[in-house]
Formats: structure tokens, C-alpha cells, sequence
């Protein structure tokens, strides 16, 4: 079964910031590298199959795309992590480099097909996970918990916990946790998709893949540029504080409700790697999130393709600050419409 693996490499705090000659030293580096792979051993000697990859690289690291074949997903991770901890450790010109996020994510359609195949074999679905297996879920899990103590906007009524009601504590505390994982994930995925758009000098048509920027409405991709790109991400650093802070004000800008809606898809992959909870219980403590997170739901019309006039079609507008919430000229110097 295959898995795409997405992970960030990020160079030493303490270092200068890459120049464009180093970054493309590294690019060649890390290829080099993973072109040798022909095989990785994971967890008891399973066997795990590089397909393909692409690296990019950015001021501050680089990203790894990786297609792999394994027979689970948590192999894939776990075995593909060591491999880049391993790859960055024996790398001189990399020492100090390290593995700050790595995922790997399965298509519905992968799934499928996994399930067709054990339905043809007689297997009754009882997954059998290794103690070692268990022992990941379990840190995952306690990281999330760990990370709701960081989400002080809402409290835990915001994922539809009450006394006596449907949704436990936990799973509450499950969910405010992988939003702020989200948060994370969603800022090292922007610093890709700028470095990406900078090298391209163009914008989100002219880039075959990127991370954030390919799940904003794609009916205005062609005004993605690098620039939006750093707002975007201005406008999520600012959305992570203020979910640090004590009280709530629903999106300040459309820019800001769009960042947020692309990290609960970040937080809805963290919940399923950790086995969480079911997909289906996530959507429910998710949409009480949305009632109390949004103001509306205006940033998920701007997917409607049917009406595009709708709305502005200049992007520059979706950082302007909503006036229900805010009277000042911007958000932030760096937002503000360019002359």
C-alpha cells in the first residue's frame, strides 16, 4: 500500500538563513541521498519501498515529499523518520539538522482498496497492533493532550464537552490539542509553499504541488503569489497568538478564517495518526468548534465555484480587517494593500 510522507527539515536555530547557492547544496544533498535508498527495514524486519520523492528547499531547511510502499501506515512513519534522523546524522555538512515534522497520510482510496483486499482474504477486519505500535499511539496521544493546555481561547464547551453530555473530556482535549498542532503544521507548510512560489516566480497554476496553498479556493490560484504567501502566513502566526490568549474574536480578516480552516484539516490528519477517535466523531466535535470559532461561514462559500461573483475577486481584500470586529487600517503592516 502506498503512503505520501511529508516532512520538514529544519537547519540550526542559531545558524544564518540559507542563501539561494546553499539551498540548492542541500537539494542535492538530501536527492543524492534518497536516490540511493532501494529499500528501508522498518519495525521487525517489514520491508518498506521508496517510490519516489522530490526535496525543496527554503531559508530555513527544506521539505521532503516522499511516496512510499509499506504494509502499514505506521511502519511508513515510524521507519522513514529514522531514516532522515539517520541520513541528517551521517551528512556532515548537515549535522545539527533535524526532523521537526513527518507525517504520512493515506488516500480514501487506498483505504478502500485495503479493505476490498481483506474482505477477498476472509480477514475478519480485527487489526492486530504490535505493543511498539501501541506505545506510539499512546505518545501521540499524550502529545495532544499535552498541547490543548496551549489553546486558551475556547474552553472545552467550544468541542461540545459538558457535564453530562455526548462528547467526553478527553476527546475535547483531544481535539483543542490537534488544533494547535495544526497551527504548527500549517506555518512550516506555508515557509515551503513561499520558497516553492519564489523559485517559480510565479504563482499557484505554475507550481505542480504545494501544501497550504492547494487547499484555498483554486478558482483564484493564478493570485496566489509568493507575497500572498507570506501574508498568509503573517495572518496564521497571528491567528496561533490569539488562540494562545484568554478570549476569542471570531476571524479577524477572510485570510484568517480561511488559515484556520485549512488547520482543522491539519488537526483532523493529527487525530487520525493518533487514532483519536473515529472520523466521524471528529466532524461532530468539529462543528460545535465552528460554531463558536466563525463569525459564518463566508469563507467556505468563496469553495463555491458555481458563483464566483460573490465575492471580491482581488485576494489583497481578504486581509483587510472585518469591520464588525475591528475599526483600525490593518491587522498588520505587512497586510495592508500594496499602493
Amino acid at each position: 500500500m502506498e503512503y505520501q510522507l511529508s516532512a520538514e527539515l529544519t537547519a540550526p536555530e542559531d545558524g544564518p538563513d540559507l542563501d539561494p547557492l546553499q539551498q540548492v547544496g542541500v537539494v542535492a544533498l538530501l536527492d543524492t541521498r534518497l536516490s540511493r535508498l532501494a529499500g528501508i527495514e522498518g519495525p521487525d524486519g517489514v520491508e518498506i519501498t521508496p517510490v519516489e520523492h522530490a526535496v525543496h528547499a527554503h531559508l530555513g531547511g527544506a521539505n521532503v515529499s516522499w511516496l512510499l510502499d509499506a504494509p502499514a501506515l505506521v511502519f511508513a512513519e515510524d521507519a522513514t523518520r529514522a531514516v532522515l534522523e539517520q541520513l541528517l546524522e551521517e551528512t556532515e555538512l548537515l549535522r545539527g539538522w533535524q526532523v521537526k515534522h513527518c507525517a504520512v497520510t493515506a488516500t480514501d482510496d487506498q483505504l478502500e482498496s485495503a479493505l476490498a483486499a481483506s474482505a477477498e482474504t476472509g480477514d475478519d477486519g480485527v487489526i492486530e497492533i504490535d505493543p511498539a505500535d501501541q506505545l506510539e499511539l499512546a505518545e501521540r496521544r499524550q502529545r495532544l493532550l499535552d498541547a490543548s493546555e496551549y489553546l486558551r481561547a475556547f474552553g472545552l464547551d467550544a468541542f461540545g464537552f459538558t457535564d453530562g453530555g455526548d462528547v467526553t473530556e478527553q476527546e475535547a482535549r483531544y481535539v483543542a490539542g490537534a488544533v494547535m498542532h495544526g497551527v504548527e503544521m500549517v506555518t512550516d507548510e506555508l515557509f515551503g509553499d513561499i520558497q516553492l512560489l519564489e523559485d517559480e516566480d510565479g504563482t499557484a497554476v505554475d507550481v505542480e504541488a504545494l501544501w497550504v496553498m492547494d487547499e484555498l479556493p483554486q478558482q483564484y490560484a493564478d493570485q496566489y503569489t509568493a507575497l500572498f504567501a507570506k501574508q498568509l502566513l503573517v495572518t496564521t502566526a497571528i491567528l496561533g497568538y490569539r488562540l494562545t490568549q484568554e478570549e476569542w474574536t471570531a476571524p479577524l480578516c477572510l485570510a484568517e478564517a480561511l488559515a484556520l480552516h485549512v488547520v482543522k484539516s491539519r488537526a483532523e490528519l493529527e487525530l487520525d495518526l493518533a487514532d483519536a477517535m473515529p472520523e466521524e466523531r471528529a466532524a461532530e466535535i468539529f462543528a460545535h468548534f465552528d460554531d463558536h470559532a466563525f463569525a459564518d461561514g463566508a469563507h467556505e462559500e468563496l469553495y463555491d465555484v458555481s458563483d464566483l461573483d460573490a465575492f471580491d475577486s482581488d485576494v489583497i481584500t481578504w486581509f483587510r480587517p472585518d469591520p464588525r470586529y475591528n475599526d483600525t487600517a490593518g491587522l498588520h503592516p505587512y497586510l495592508t494593500d500594496e499602493d
